[in-house]
């Protein structure tokens, strides 16, 4: 009776072993926010951080950095562009006030040019090629190179309009082809150039009126070759002022004649 008791509480114990191990060996419960599966990880992964390489993605916008956090050199660079910009812009407005005011006449401000070309010479040239140049640039040339029409033209208007003030160079050049009849018919197969160099000077307020000619110097005795020549002769005029205007009337209104002389009078009467 003693060992039947003995085996019951044995048991007993071994029981209550058997469950306080079962209890030990039951899994934890999951932390809140950590999941299994593919969408438990994807929700509980952290954001990746942004890219800092130096490709083309990660490139930096030069207008949004501040002068101040520029190198030295490229500010520099961008002062010394945007100085020529404004020094282009200077020269363009100072270019612009100076054509304004060539273009004005009278008052005082601004000068004017009439440049002209008489052809003077005579039957054995034929005028080919005329052209006339004022401080290094050309302002006029004319060429017929069959030596048919061009000499038949006796007055050229090389130039007319506003000039600045001041020193100018004129340089004209005149080549002739020469012309003969009968034993005089060799001349077709030369060619004389005339040149020439004239300097004036232009004032505010007045033109100045360059008259220049081509013609034969010497005499018959002067070889062909030495007989073609320009000149040109320099005067200043004054403008032309402007009539003066009628005195305003009010419409509908006539104006009233001037009243006639009264006679005084006669001595006795």
């Amino acid at each position: 009776m003693r060992a039947l008791s003995n085996v019951v509480v044995l048991s007993s114990l071994l029981l209550a072993a058997a469950a306080m191990a079962g209890s030990d060996t039951k899994t934890p419960a999951p932390m809140p926010g950590a999941g299994s599966g593919s969408s438990a990880g994807s929700a509980a992964a952290p954001a990746p951080a942004p890219a800092t390489g130096s490709g083309s993605d990660a490139a930096i916008d030069p207008a949004s950095v501040k002068p101040e956090d520029m190198p030295t050199a490229v500010r520099m660079r961008r002062i010394e562009q945007r100085t020529q910009a404004l020094k282009e812009r200077a020269w363009q407005l100072k270019a612009r006030v100076q054509t304004l005011k060539e273009q004005m006449l009278g008052g005082g401000v601004g000068a004017q040019a009439l440049i002209s070309h008489e052809n003077e010479m005579g039957s054995s040239f034929h005028l080919v090629k005329l052209t006339y140049t004022l401080d290094g640039t050309q302002i006029f040339a004319r060429t017929d190179d069959s030596g048919e029409n061009l000499f038949k033209t006796k007055s050229f208007d090389i130039f007319t309009g506003p000039i600045s003030p001041g020193n100018h160079q004129l340089a004209m050049v005149a080549t002739y082809k020469g012309h003969g009849y009968g034993v005089f018919e060799y001349l077709s197969k030369f060619t004389f150039t005339a040149r020439n160099t004239s300097q004036f000077t232009s004032t505010e307020g007045k033109i100045s009126r360059v008259d220049c000619r081509g013609f034969e110097k010497g005499g018959a005795a002067t070889p062909m070759e030495k007989r073609a020549a320009i000149d040109c002769k320099v005067t200043d005029v004054a403008p032309d002022k402007p009539g003066t205007a009628p005195a305003p009337t009010t419409p509908g209104t006539t104006p009233m004649p001037a009243a006639a002389p009264t006679t005084p009078p006669a001595a006795g009467k």
